[in-house]
This record gives C-alpha cells, structure tokens and sequence, in this order.
C-alpha cells in the first residue's frame, strides 16, 4: 500500500470516529464548539504521529511481553509535552478541553494505531497512517463542534453567523444527547455514501469488522448469562 493510501484510508474509509466509531469519549465531551474539537483533534493527532514514530522505531527492542505499558509510557511522554504546550502558548483552550487533554493517553485510537500498526510497519508508514487517522479524527471533531455550536448558538468557530440569534440557546446541542444525536446523523450519512459508492461499483457493501449486524447481540441482551 502507497503511503498515500495509507493516509487517505483515515479521513472516511477507516474515520475512526465516523467508521471506527472509537474516541467517544473525546468526541462527546469536547465537540461543543469548532474550536475546541479542532484543538482536541491537532493535540490527538500530534501524539498519535509522535507516538508512531518512536513505536515503529522501537518495535525490534521492545520485548513483546512488556510491549503496552511501553506504548502507554511513550503515548504519555508526548501527551504531556502537548499539555505544557498548551498551558503556555494557549491557556484558554487548554482550559476549556481540561482533562480530555491527559486523557489521550487512554484514547484507544492512540494505543490502538500503536499495537495494531506502527508495532508491524515502517516509519514513513506509520507517519502516514498517524497522520490520515489523526486528520480523520480532527475532521469529525471539528465537524461535529461547528454543526453543534451552529444549532446552539448560531455561530461557526466563535463567530457569529445569524446576527439576529440574541435568544436563549438551543441547549440539547450544548449537552451529551444534541451530541450523540448529531454523530448519529454523521454515521447514517458516511454509510450511506458507502453503501451507494459499493452499489455504483457492483459489490455487496461490508461494514467494517464487528460493527455489523451479523456479529451484533443487542437484540439478544435478554438471553444472555
């Protein structure tokens, strides 16, 4: 696979919010505004390039045994060099996204790229896949902040788009459900396009690995011990 490949296969075949759907947590707590979800997206994607790229120069010395509390503790290195930054060239948004900013240490999206990528592939790889899934991930951060800071208060990136909103604001999309409610209206959207893209191209559409209905047990939660 070309190192283009590689990073164009992050921003919507393999989205890892979108498609993936992994980083939840970051994804419904921070995207109240544009601005926040692009700041959390650069600071993920930063330490995802980072991390990679020390991962996949590691990987022959790091024995397998020990492999994930080493990934944790280079993961973590470069999350606090993010948050030094932050705390001195951007104070305010350091404080608006608050304990997401540590968090990314546990973002699955981080160790998983590590463990199930930069662990097997090149360096030059490993930079082009941190940084296609780091560019998908501030895509939907970012994309969901705008629509959600839209609907609640008028605006786009703090700037006020509908002059005459002076009204209270349209508080579900300042709370978890307008969040939740506006990444399902993204998902359903991103399938589709999937699913007319597999149609125009004469194969059956096949949603990734463990998110299809086949390996689903919700329907089935009753039954199970």
């Amino acid at each position: 696979m070309t190192l283009f490949k590689e990073f164009s296969k992050g921003i919507i075949k393999e989205n890892p919010v979108l498609v993936l759907l992994l980083g939840m947590c970051p994804v419904l707590g921070v995207t109240t505004n544009g601005v926040n979800g692009l700041g959390m997206g650069v600071a993920t994607t930063f330490v995802l390039v980072c991390s990679n790229i020390v991962i996949s120069f590691l990987k022959r010395i790091i024995p397998r045994k020990v492999r994930i509390p080493c990934y944790i503790i280079i993961i973590a290195t470069f999350v606090t060099v993010v948050q030094l930054l932050m705390e001195a060239y951007l104070p305010d948004l350091n404080k608006s996204l608050g304990l997401f900013i540590p968090l990314i240490v546990v973002n699955c999206i981080v160790l998983g790229r590590a463990e199930a990528f930069a662990s097997k592939n090149s360096i030059p790889d490993s930079i082009a896949d941190g940084l296609g899934m780091g560019a998908g991930f501030t895509l939907a951060l970012a994309a969901l902040g705008v629509t959600r800071e839209f609907l609640a208060h008028g605006m786009i990136f703090d700037l006020k788009v509908i002059t005459v909103w002076q009204g209270a604001p349209f508080s579900l999309m300042t709370f978890a459900p307008g969040a939740f409610i506006v990444l399902g209206v993204f998902i359903a959207i991103i399938r589709k396009l999937q699913m007319r893209k597999a149609i125009r191209e004469g194969r059956i559409y096949t949603p990734p690995k463990n998110l299809d209905c086949a390996s689903c047990r919700v329907c089935d939660i009753d039954k199970i011990e």
